[in-house]
Parts: C-alpha cells; structure tokens; sequence
C-alpha cells in the first residue's frame, strides 16, 4: 500500500528523513507547488490530490502545514487512514498567535517582499520556534518563494475545519507552534518540540508501524 506524505510549511523532506515508515508500504512524497495567482485554497488542494492514486486503498500523513493539506485531500480522496505529525484537527485548536493573524488579517496586508531570505533567516533567531538542540533549523527550510510563504501563511491563518475524529493525531508535549493544550491528540511525544520528527524518531516511527498497518 502506499503513503502519501505532505511536509511542512516552507520544508522539504529532511525534516522527516530519520522516520522509518513501514517497509512493507511504498512511501510516496507529494512535494509542495508553487501557487497559481490569486489561487483559491480548495483548487490548490486539487492541484496537489492529482498526485494521489486513489485506484487502491492509501494512506495520508502530513507533518505540520502538511497535516492540514492531507486532511483536505482527505475530503476529495478518502484515505483508509489519516495521520498528522505536530499539526491540528480543527480551526478550535490554533494557537493564539494564528488567530490573532486570522482577527487582525495581519498576513494578508504583509507584502510579498517581507518573505524575503533575510526574514527567512529570523527564524533561526527566533528560538522559541524551534528545538534548541536543532541549531541548523533552516537546512529544513528549503521551499522559500516568497509568494508560496506568503500564501500558505494567509491559508493556515484562514483555514476552517470541522474536527475528524478519525484522523490520528501525533502531537509533541513541548510544541510551541501547535501547542498540545489547545488539543486531545492520540498520541503525545514527550519533550518534542515542532521538530519532534527529527528529535524523536524512534517514537514517531513506533507509532506509525503500529499505526499503518
């Protein structure tokens, strides 16, 4: 069978190179496009469910921003399981931050210009965002047009979703960008940050080898 696998927002697969997915599945990465203008968020969704062959039985995972992007494919392609990694079920679950973006429509006034390489690099800075014990964060921050950063913090900021329970929910106890408070996921990582994949991998990959089976 095969897994389908959306990273996160701005990042490549490098964040998720030490899981070890289960052997006896084909693991298929679906990598992020570059959005059309003015591109409304359910055609990009489209756009990126053309990648998924849904002739056979297949499973979604997504990590981050790519948790929410598989559980919206999900509704276009119904995957016999669902699991995201440090993201969210709901819009109820955003951080305050998000919906502060969302109230104020803070992303949508910011010019394309601010998503420039230089604010690309305050994320390093910015330590509360990241595992302090992954220094070199922006080696997983590889995606950097700034109208695709630009567009898919508009979209995470606006994004409404009504909870599926049936989605698996794999979340880190020390995340700061998704905070586990604000949701009851099915598994919890203990001292995982946002970076819980690369920090804890053994556990993720216990889970999802118990998970998809």
């Amino acid at each position: 069978m095969k897994i389908y696998v959306v990273s996160g927002l701005g990042a490549d697969f490098k964040v998720l190179e030490k899981i070890q997915f289960p052997k006896r599945h084909e693991v298929v990465f679906i990598d992020w496009l570059i959005p059309l203008p003015n591109e409304e968020f359910p055609d990009y969704v489209k756009r990126m469910a053309e990648k998924v062959d849904d002739s056979e039985p297949f499973y979604l995972v997504g990590y981050s921003f790519g948790g929410l992007m598989v559980q919206e494919i999900n509704k276009l392609k119904p995957a016999l399981k669902v699991v995201i990694l440090g993201s969210i079920k709901s819009d109820k679950e955003k951080s305050r931050l998000i919906k502060t973006g969302q109230l104020t429509r803070i992303p949508r006034l910011l010019p394309v210009t601010f998503f420039n390489e230089k604010t690309t690099n305050m994320y390093s800075v910015i330590r509360k965002f990241f595992d302090p014990r992954n220094p070199k964060v922006l080696q997983y921050f590889r995606v950097r047009d700034p109208y695709y950063l630009k567009w898919s913090v508009e979209k995470i900021s606006d994004w409404k979703f009504d909870e599926n329970p049936e989605v698996i929910q794999i979340m880190g106890d020390k995340d700061i960008v998704f905070p586990i408070r604000n949701s009851r996921p099915d598994y919890v990582i203990e001292g995982g940050s946002h970076l819980f994949p690369v920090t804890k991998y053994k556990e993720v990959s216990t889970i999802l080898d118990g998970v998809l089976q």
